[in-house]
């Protein structure tokens, strides 16, 4: 029987988990296409009454973008590398040949598969509060100003006033196959290193590295 990384639930229809399971490369009698479909629109019913409860004090816009952050293909890439559906989706081989096991689309897709999955054995009281555990994970710190705050520019707004200049950042070194690497970044204010943080591209370790910077400046340290 299959576990997942960071999912604490057993299914129930393994015949429907290993339909979630199946990339449309495979041409087999069925495929997660329509697992997806349901799945996304309970995701996107699951996520809203999460934002719902836990941000009372936001509007119907602010709401409406957290949302949208929370529900789309990044954002469901990054929720099944945490079950490690990498290890688990069924590919054709001519897929297999080219990563597919790890492109994001496809990962994205069943991971909603998934989650279609949940909701017809279980519904979505199970599904919602199986995301609002795995949100925890993938966004400790979840918040409307942390999902849409540029780090980068809030740090150079703060260096060019605080030190007359502006960060500095350095390609450390690269790692990983050409389908999954990893990049990391330095940054450097003036002469003293701030960070040195790794991501998927040199933006997001360049954001991280300024998160980190932003947080060590407006805590005092200098």
């Amino acid at each position: 029987m299959l576990k997942f990384s960071n999912l604490n639930y057993t299914f129930k229809n393994q015949d429907l988990l290993q339909q979630a399971l199946t990339h449309r490369s495979v041409q087999a009698a069925k495929n997660n296409e329509r697992l997806e479909f349901l799945g996304d629109a309970v995701l996107d019913l699951a996520v809203a009454e999460i934002l719902f409860e836990r941000f009372n004090d936001l509007q119907e816009g602010d709401l409406s973008k957290m949302r949208a952050s929370l529900v789309n293909e990044k954002a469901f890439f990054k929720l099944a590398l945490l079950l490690d559906l990498q290890k688990h989706i069924v590919v054709s081989a001519a897929e297999a040949h080219n990563n597919g096991q790890t492109k994001p689309s496809i990962l994205s897709s069943a991971f909603e598969a998934l989650m279609g999955v949940i909701y017809l054995e279980s519904g979505l009281e199970v599904v919602r509060a199986l995301m609002q555990d795995l949100l925890d994970l993938a966004y400790p710190d979840l918040s409307l100003q942390a999902l849409f705050t540029d780090y980068k520019s809030a740090l150079q707004e703060l260096t060019q006033e605080r030190f007359k200049t502006i960060p500095t950042y350095i390609l450390k070194g690269e790692s990983g196959p050409d389908h999954a690497k990893q990049f990391e970044m330095q940054i450097f204010i003036l002469t003293k290193l701030y960070a040195t943080c790794k991501a998927k591209s040199k933006k997001e370790a360049q954001q991280l590295c300024a998160k980190e910077a932003l947080k060590q400046l407006t805590q005092g340290a200098q």
